[in-house]
């Protein structure tokens, strides 16, 4: 077996360990539950028989009891080997019982033959006999074993038949126990054999085998979930395990267990003492299951005196769940008092129980009806109803408690108050709104903005809604500060706050940005709506007077930007900021909005159009590339980067560049003439059916089609067609990096495009 095999036994559990981070989600609790709710129906059976009954033991020794008795009526004579691997190793006998009851459900699942369901039950209770002559440093170390400690486990196979052959008849049972651990691929071992050639049981065996041991805590390893053990089973599936038989596994694993095991039950409990003659080996008779109850012992005076004097609810209930003690603590919190509940047995709805999020419990959702049955304690964050009629959040404990003898009596319940732990949870939150909220204005702070501004962003783009970003600062603040004082400053902030707080949608977030300066996320909504609330904020600001500034009237500026396809949440905030400038370098008092909706009336005042005539294009080409839109503006970003290219501006589908010849060309003399270039890009994606050389992979196709405009910033008094020689050098480079061609440059080839469903 190689190294990428999944190893049945690399550790003393027989552990089924696979390459991989461990999933955490299948715990001990889940594993106990499972084993309990087996027993119990393992228990009606016997009850229906009229079995005899006996005192029960702790619970972990009812269990090796039960499955000792599950051994010998599945073994009859050779149960003996069953115990002797338990008193050497628990674990192993354990697992193999769950293996055998696994395969069980799994033959009556397939309807299997009786032949066939009895060696694989049989076989599922063997198969791990041979741990017994396994030395104690390599059968119970609790961490890894060595390549060498590996070696020496692995003989409990050979050692496993050696000891089955000297009291079993059935060469077909030992054929079976000897393939179980054989590859479906045959690679790695010395048996002759593989595939089909592997007998059926063999291969159900391997995969119940593995499915447990990874679903069970080892020491040194959590269980995984079923989840993932079904997913690893099916990552090796064809290699170590028959595909066929893991999707099988997989049907029965999310079947009906509770009937399956049900059978399983009946099958072990019932039938198998009249069916002696079936099995290589004679039965022997029957066990007993059951319970007897015993009386609490009496309590002294100084008990009861410290019961009654804690602060702390205390309850006792017996094995029924019926209440035998109410203690002054249990009576202040729920307002019941003990002559009310005492003799009554304790039910969710006696103090109107429910979880911590509020919902009413019933029946066997009750954590002390659990505790009871699984013999295992256990402990929730609850909500009681009080004295005062309402619900008090409180922590309930509930503690099984047996006899000298093991008999289960009952149970203890610890009800304590957890209003102190909710009050420091208030306080947490407190603390967490405190560090996001801004304390003058109550508005998200500049951190809290800058850590939802990314997932805002996130949102919108997997949901493909438009979003858009306003940012505000109050004009001429401080003439404010200077002229009425820093008090009618703050108030001016916290009147601004109060107003954007009104006419903002609920969604979107409203944040104080810095000192007078505020931003504004619009959750679902474009660059032109937008700019129609900035604006609306702007005139309301603008029309009311402020008595604290001698009824004179506030203004603002405002910069609206919407997303754009590969905006990044920086890159979308200096957008917003730019035309935040621009809106105060033009007089402040207005609204200017850059992207998609940009007015002429705001791009005509642009400084750097005052007293010059644009250049004309010097370049104009279509060419494509064959990658969705998205592909194409992420690497157009490179090339923004690479080459130093300053982003003028951005408008749906269309890019305005600034960038130096100097940066393109490597060529360039230092004498030569720094010229700037505007290139302007705009992005349009579509289909085409297209098909390689041999006519073959024929489809619909995505690609981007790509309008390419350069030309030089301003007029300049330069040789043309050195002009012109530096605008191809940035047309080619653009090229390179969009990996895009002109239409005299597409051949026919094989496809590298991304297909699309027609």
């Amino acid at each position: 077996m190689n190294s990428t095999d999944i190893s049945l036994n690399a550790g003393p559990d027989a552990a089924c360990e696979i390459p991989g981070q461990v999933d955490r989600q299948h715990s001990t609790e889940h594993r106990v539950a499972e084993i309990s709710s087996l027993l119990s129906a393992l228990e009606e059976a016997a009850e229906e028989k009229g079995l005899a009954t006996q005192a029960p033991l702790p619970y972990d020794k009812q269990i090796a009891q039960h499955e000792n008795h599950l051994a010998q009526v599945r073994l009859g004579i050779a149960s003996s080997l069953h115990i002797a691997l338990r008193h050497r190793h628990p674990q192993s006998a354990s697992h193999s019982l769950r293996v055998a009851l696994g395969c069980s459900s799994w033959a009556f699942y397939s309807k299997l033959e009786a032949p066939l369901r009895d060696t694989l039950e049989l076989a599922g209770l063997l198969h791990d006999i041979g741990k017994i002559g396994v030395p104690d440093h390599v059968l119970l170390k609790p961490s890894r074993l060595t390549a060498e400690e590996e070696l020496i486990l692995a003989q409990h196979r050979d050692l496993g038949l050696e000891i089955l052959s000297g009291c079993c008849s059935s060469a077909h049972l030992l054929n079976v126990v000897r393939y179980a651990h054989v590859r479906y691929d045959g690679k790695g071992s010395r048996l002759p054999a593989s595939g089909k050639d592997i007998p059926l049981e063999s291969r159900m065996l391997a995969i119940v085998d593995a499915f447990d041991s990874m679903t069970t805590d080892q020491v040194y390893r959590p269980a995984r979930s079923r989840e993932r053990a079904l997913n690893e089973l099916f990552e090796y599936a064809g290699k170590q395990f028959d595909l066929e038989l893991v999707k099988e596994f997989a049907q029965v694993i999310s079947g009906q267990q509770d009937l399956l095991t049900e059978k399983v039950a009946g099958r072990w409990l019932q039938e198998l003492a009249t069916q002696q003659s079936a099995l290589p080996w004679h039965l022997q008779s029957s066990f007993a299951l059951a319970s007897n109850l015993e009386n609490f012992e009496e309590r002294s005076p100084f008990e009861e005196k410290l019961i009654d004097s804690m602060h702390d609810g205390v309850l006792f209930v017996d094995s029924q769940a019926k209440i035998l003690l109410w203690n002054q603590g249990a009576q202040r919190l729920t307002g019941v008092g003990g002559d009310a509940v005492l003799g009554r047995q304790f039910t969710p709805e006696l103090l109107d129980l429910c979880n911590h999020g509020g919902k009413r419990l019933h029946g066997a959702a009750c954590p002390v009806a659990q505790a009871l049955v699984m013999s295992a304690q256990q402990r929730h964050r609850m909500q009681v109803k009080g004295r005062h009629g309402e619900h008090v959040a409180i922590d309930l404990h509930c503690i099984p408690v047996y006899s000298a003898r093991g008999a289960l009596l009952g149970a203890t319940v610890l009800l304590q108050d957890a209003q102190p732990e909710v009050s420091l949870e208030e306080k947490c939150q407190s603390l967490h709104t405190k560090a996001s909220k801004d304390p003058m204005t109550r508005l998200a702070n500049r951190a809290e903005f800058d850590r939802m501004q990314a997932m805002f962003i996130d949102a919108h783009n997997q949901a493909k809604l438009p979003c858009s970003l306003i940012m505000i600062d109050i004009d001429h603040f401080k003439r404010i500060n200077d002229t009425y004082g820093h008090q009618a400053g703050d108030e001016a902030i916290i009147q601004m706050a109060k107003l954007m707080k009104r006419l903002c949608r609920e969604g979107d977030l409203v944040a104080r940005y810095g000192g007078e300066e505020f931003a504004v996320l619009c959750a679902d909504c474009n660059l032109v709506d937008a700019a129609r609330r900035a604006e609306q904020i702007r005139r309301h600001l603008s029309e009311t007077p402020h008595a604290m500034l001698g009824n004179r009237r506030l203004t603002a500026s405002f910069g609206v930007a919407q997303l754009q396809s590969g905006d990044s949440p920086d890159t979308l905030l200096r957008r917003a900021d730019r035309a935040l400038l621009m809106a105060k370098e033009q007089g402040r008092n207005q609204v200017v909005q850059l992207g998609e909706g940009m007015s002429h009336k705001h791009a005509s005042k642009k400084w750097w159009n005052f007293g010059r005539r644009r250049a004309e294009p010097i370049v104009e080409k279509k060419v494509t590339t064959a990658v969705p839109i998205d592909i194409a503006v992420e690497k157009l970003r490179g090339f923004v980067s690479d080459h130093q290219a300053k982003i003028v501006s951005t408008q749906d589908n269309c890019v305005e560049l600034e960038i130096s010849s100097e940066k393109v060309s490597i060529h360039h003399r230092q004498t030569d003439r720094m010229i700037p270039y505007r290139v302007e890009l705009t992005f349009k994606e579509d289909h085409v059916e297209r098909s390689n050389n041999l006519g073959m992979a024929s489809g619909m196709y995505v690609r981007t089609c790509i309008q390419i405009s350069i030309r030089p910033k301003r007029k300049q008094k330069h040789r043309k067609a050195d002009m012109a020689d530096r605008a191809r050098l940035i047309l080619q480079s653009l090229k390179s990096y969009l990996m895009a061609k002109e239409a005299h440059e597409e051949v026919e080839e094989s496809l590298d495009t991304v297909p699309v469903t027609p």
